[in-house]
């Protein structure tokens, strides 16, 4: 057997918090702590617009972990298909099913099964038909080479810790002149090393997440063009997040967390694939 490296760890603790979100948003009902808007954290709340909110099940707003809406800002048109990097329950592939029409098409890709099980759970519920699950690893998409019009992702690229390959294989799967439009947590400034060495910490999205111009860096390395880094929400210090206390859920999200030297923010990224490439 292979020794565990320090990605799997980090992989496999993921996986766990996120599985764990999922179990308690099917178990919960309307009265209880996961219901409804009350639940999120402040960096999860009010990301989606009330008309958005009645588009898709409950359930897959409970469910959400995101740091943003790429479906409210990404310009997606009929007919396009879209790949969601770590879909969770759904909610911005259906969001984005909507948007692209039955002649368009939106994947959603997940590493954990109980959030693939609720996803499709919320599909059904939704009754779309132009949106296909799929079980993977954001560091090798199971799509073909030049498949996808747009890749989307809300606050899941930072759980990475090949976040370079992340990006290569957004690159790989996007048709030439797509897009790559995603909401995600930068860092401006530094973090103590501390932070960065805490696997609890990378779960809540901080120890994980790429300074500005590190992102820059590997989008452009990857071989994307015309980036963009867009900051939507600039997060609270250290000490006001530890006031707030732990998210009534008990799971681990992109917390309202800063850092002396530095801010850790919400951001929407944009590049895109060259027409020639």
């Amino acid at each position: 057997m292979e020794p565990t490296t320090h990605a799997d760890a980090l992989r496999e603790t993921v996986r766990r918090r996120y599985a764990e979100r999922a179990l308690r948003v099917v178990a919960s009902d309307r009265s209880g702590c996961c219901s409804g808007s009350g639940c999120a954290a402040p960096v999860t709340s009010n990301l989606y617009s009330a008309t958005e909110i009645e588009l898709v099940p409950e359930e897959a707003l409970r469910a959400s972990l995101g740091c943003g809406n790429p479906t409210a800002l990404a310009v997606l048109a009929p007919g396009e298909v879209v790949l969601d990097l770590g879909s969770g329950g759904g909610i911005d592939v259906l969001l984005s099913a909507k948007r692209v029409g039955p002649a368009g098409f939106a994947y959603g890709l997940d590493m954990t099964d109980e959030m693939l099980e609720l996803a499709e759970r919320n599909r059904q519920a939704q009754g779309a038909t132009n949106v296909s699950f799929l079980k993977g690893h954001i560091e090798a998409i199971p799509l073909p080479e030049a498949s996808v019009d747009v890749v989307i992702s809300n606050c899941v690229i930072n759980l990475s810790a090949d976040k370079a390959q992340v990006l290569k294989e957004a690159f790989r799967v996007l048709k030439p002149g797509g897009r790559f439009a995603v909401s995600d947590v930068v860092v401006q400034g530094s973090l103590p090393a501390a932070i960065r060495e805490d696997v609890e910490a990378w779960v809540g999205c901080v120890a994980g997440a790429l300074d500005e111009a590190e992102y820059r860096h590997l989008l452009a390395a990857a071989g994307f063009e015309a980036i963009d880094l867009e900051v939507t929400r600039v997060y609270a210090p250290m000490a006001e997040a530890e006031q707030a206390g732990p998210s009534c859920c008990g799971v681990e999200t992109c917390g309202t967390t800063g850092a002396v030297g530095g801010q850790v923010v919400s951001a929407f990224i944009r590049a895109r694939k060259p027409d020639g490439a």
